[in-house]
């Protein structure tokens, strides 16, 4: 269950181009159940008309200091006591330095001293004005009086530079939200969890590896940071930015991620196997390119080490919960998994089928243990990694309730 359930978000909005973000953040908001509503910028309202955030809030929008309709003028007061959190997403170079100088020559800047509530920023700037010693110095100040921050990422930016200053992506911007309100069902529980695809070199242009996005992997690392759990990332290549608030530990092969988990996981409390890890590896890649020779070529392949069976036969071993992605008998071979490398759940799902699993933002898992099993339903899969980890969460409570 999202922790945003009924808490009362106000959204600032400020000026920049990552503005157009904001209309789909209340959406995905709204949708992890928060009620939200949106105070803009007058800079804000070049870049997005306030009637789309009116659409998409189901709430009146803000924009002046003294709105007549507003608690005889007293909007700003009104909204103050009414947020349980302030959101600033995109928050801009101009808008952090008026926040960190006490500024109050708007509504949004006046909300800000006058609420209680925590306040988190997402900022979103050229990353010239991010890196800048007086943007940098500004977050210093308002980090000191609790403020929070979630990003920026780096990539590509609308000005076609590329570096730091994007606006984080949309789910760590939600997970950074709940994390505020997570007494949380993984509070004070360290997470393991591995994500992607590896690559195996058959030389150095080719690979082998397989069809994972990482999509799912990334998305229980930003659930299990919003249940309150501290969560370390071994990621195989991906697109994906990282969550954050997590600890990210980059791998190429799977003899690497093997290396990486085993030595991370003698501190974890749960380990969560998301990764598709390759089954084989070429027992001798070649040390340059290959040329075509016009004839059949033979590649000798050798089984990679089984990370999850490992870490499972530890003497003293996490709670251990693997994927399994199939196309065909789903819980039988979800099962033989559970039972063949002592697993405390498994996670399935069927692969190979249109809109779910590899390269889809949606799922459908069926959970498996020992006594019995649960359908989690098809959903994005930023939904399912929520519903499966109040399921680990439950399971790992009733195993360990001296850590409830």
């Amino acid at each position: 269950m999202s922790l945003l359930i009924h808490k009362q978000l106000c959204l600032i909005v400020t000026g920049g181009i990552a503005a157009y973000k904001a209309p789909e953040l209340v959406r995905r908001l709204r949708d992890a159940g928060a009620v939200v509503k949106v105070v803009m910028t007058a800079a804000a309202r070049e870049f997005v008309q306030p009637l789309t955030f009116q659409a998409v809030s189901g709430q009146p929008v803000h924009g002046d200091l003294l709105d007549p309709a507003a608690e005889a003028a007293m909007g700003h007061i009104e909204l103050a006591r009414w947020a349980d959190l302030v959101l600033i997403a995109p928050a801009s170079a101009d808008f952090l330095a008026r926040l960190a100088a006490g500024l109050a020559d708007d509504l949004a800047t006046t909300l800000c001293l006058a609420t209680a509530a925590p306040i988190l920023v997402a900022p979103a700037m050229n990353r010239v004005m991010w890196e800048h010693p007086a943007t940098q110095a500004n977050l210093v100040t308002l980090r000191t009086r609790g403020v929070q921050a979630v990003g920026p990422d780096s990539g590509a930016q609308a000005c076609g530079e590329t570096g730091p200053g994007r606006l984080a992506e949309l789910p760590a911007i939600v997970a950074a939200a709940e994390h505020w309100f997570s007494g949380g069902e993984l509070a004070g529980v360290r997470l393991l969890i591995t994500a992607g695809p590896t690559h195996e070199a058959i030389d150095p242009v080719r690979i082998i590896t397989n069809r994972s996005s990482g999509k799912m992997g990334y998305a229980m690392a930003l659930a299990a940071l919003a249940a309150g759990a501290s969560v370390t990332l071994v990621s195989g290549p991906t697109a994906l930015s990282p969550p954050t608030g997590s600890v990210i530990k980059r791998v190429t092969t799977a003899a690497e991620m093997y290396s990486a988990v085993m030595g991370a996981v003698i501190e974890a409390d749960i380990f969560i196997a998301c990764a598709a890890v390759a089954d084989y590896q070429v027992a001798a890649p070649a040390p340059h390119k290959m040329k075509k020779q016009g004839r059949e070529l033979t590649l000798t392949l050798i089984p990679t080490r089984d990370i999850l069976q490992a870490v499972a036969a530890r003497p003293h071993p996490p709670f251990t919960v693997g994927f399994a992605a199939e196309t065909e008998n789903l819980i039988q071979h979800a099962r033989a998994k559970l039972t063949g490398k002592g697993l405390n759940l498994v996670a399935a799902n069927l692969v190979g089928q249109s809109g779910t699993g590899f390269d889809s933002d949606e799922n459908e898992l069926h959970v498996v243990w020992d006594e019995g099993e649960k359908q989690l339903g098809r959903a994005s899969k930023d939904a399912l990694a929520r519903r499966l980890i109040s399921v680990i969460a439950e399971h790992y409570r009733a195993k360990h309730p001296a850590r409830a």
